[in-house]
């Protein structure tokens, strides 16, 4: 059960943390992916996002350029944590995830 805290407050700070940094990584012209399901997406989302569907995403690796940050989003921030290793697997340096996409409009 503690770990299961853990694991949650983490997710909550790192998100925090993220959206601390949003200002100065759009300065830096990151690219904002929401890696919910297209349906998902349609019934909500934040202006500026672009959504590849965690399910495609490794085959949609050359839509997103390797020299720029990334900050990944989808319903809770499990996703985007997936989305976030398989990212740092491809070569890509500069990767956050900010948990929700509604962080994205804080």
């Amino acid at each position: 059960m503690m770990a299961l805290a853990l694991w949650f407050g983490y997710k909550w700070w790192n998100a925090r943390r993220v959206m601390a940094m949003l200002p100065h990584l759009k300065s830096e012209g990151a690219i904002l992916v929401d890696v919910r399901s297209e349906a998902e997406f349609a019934a909500g989302n934040a202006p500026g996002t672009c959504n590849i569907p965690l399910n495609v995403l490794s085959q949609r690796l050359g839509d997103i350029p390797t020299s720029a940050p990334v900050v990944l989003a989808c319903a809770s921030g499990t996703r985007s944590g997936m989305a976030k290793l398989l990212l740092k697997k491809n070569g890509y340096k500069q990767v956050y995830n900010i948990g929700t996409w509604r962080n994205f409009m804080a």
